[in-house]
């Protein structure tokens, strides 16, 4: 059985992954809110000048 990622509580078919409209609304507060990020690698600056041509 799937638990909900906010409360724990086991996942209702009609909300999945979650386990209510309440949970699911607070996943996207998240989201919109950005409390989730995700994490970037800084790229290599090197090689990227603006008159470098690449085959």
């Amino acid at each position: 059985m799937t638990t909900c990622p906010i409360c724990d509580k086991p996942t209702a078919p009609d909300h999945a992954p979650f386990c209510s409209r309440g949970c699911k609304d607070r996943d996207l507060l998240q989201w919109l809110g950005e409390g989730y990020r995700i994490p970037v690698k800084e790229n290599d600056e090197e090689g990227l000048d603006i008159g470098e041509s690449h085959p």
